[in-house]
């Protein structure tokens, strides 16, 4: 069975695949973890699905926190007796990517870019809502062409939290109306339906750059389900997009 493994900022997901996905998992990303914490908190996850270390035979990795790399391959080799294959410069992808500088593209982008184009086609713009919001746009000749970077959903409700002394957390779900009558339901209203409308101009935008109407637009990410239900132009929620493109480039490497 294939371990892939997606470093997020804010969580790391785990994906085991036979010929389909088996079971998946996910982990807040701490740093002060060591890879003897995640190697165990892996393996119990492993056994409640009824799994083993010894049923694992491949693992892939990509990561957008660079200093956790060390410590989960170093769990990989410990626990499972294999270094991953890493996501990053010289990995074969089958993605032409066309920006200045194709070395500074993120894992994850290349990663979703990857898997929307395998399973949906192309031309598609993924939309992946998570610590960032980001918008990746594919080329029918699978050709990152370039991609926008938002702020994400969580990030920006922490950062108004955080910096104003009487606004609350609140439950990320759309209210009943865009005319908030208390904190709460301010709060959501300006939130969701705030990023609702950025994520459908985004998405008029490139359209219109690309002069086509002829798009798929794909949504992943946790918060993704909630935001498509307020935008008509997103066509697919696929939550496990990055994990199945980690399992593609896998077999396009091994």
């Amino acid at each position: 069975m294939l371990l892939a493994i997606d470093i997020g900022n804010t969580n790391i997901k785990y994906g085991i695949y036979g010929d389909e996905l088996v079971a998946s998992f996910r982990v807040s990303s701490r740093l002060s973890r060591t890879a003897d914490e995640y190697g165990s908190v892996l393996i119990n996850l492993l056994a409640s699905k009824g799994l083993k270390t010894s049923d694992i035979t491949g693992v892939i990795m990509s990561s957008v926190i660079p200093s956790l790399n060390y410590t989960i391959c170093h769990m990989c080799e410990y626990f499972f007796g294999i270094y991953p294959v890493m996501v990053g410069p010289g990995i074969k992808t089958g993605l032409n990517i066309k920006g200045d500088n194709p070395k500074e593209v993120g894992a994850d982008i290349i990663v979703n870019s990857v898997s929307a184009f395998g399973k949906h086609g192309g031309p598609v713009i993924v939309i992946d809502f998570g610590t960032a919001t980001t918008f990746d746009v594919i080329s029918e000749k699978c050709e990152l062409l370039g991609v926008v970077i938002a702020p994400g959903i969580k990030t920006s409700l922490e950062a108004l939290t955080n910096n104003t002394a009487q606004l609350p957390t609140v439950e990320l779900e759309s209210p009943k109306s865009v005319i908030g009558k208390n904190t709460k339901t301010s709060m959501q209203a300006g939130i969701i339906f705030g990023f609702a409308g950025l994520v459908d101009n985004i998405i008029k935008k490139i359209k219109k750059e690309l002069k086509t109407e002829d798009i798929k637009v794909v949504a992943t990410g946790g918060l993704g389900e909630i935001i498509a239900k307020e935008v008509k132009s997103i066509n697919v929620v696929d939550r496990t997009l990055t994990l199945d493109g980690l399992k593609m480039i896998y077999r396009l490497n091994v």
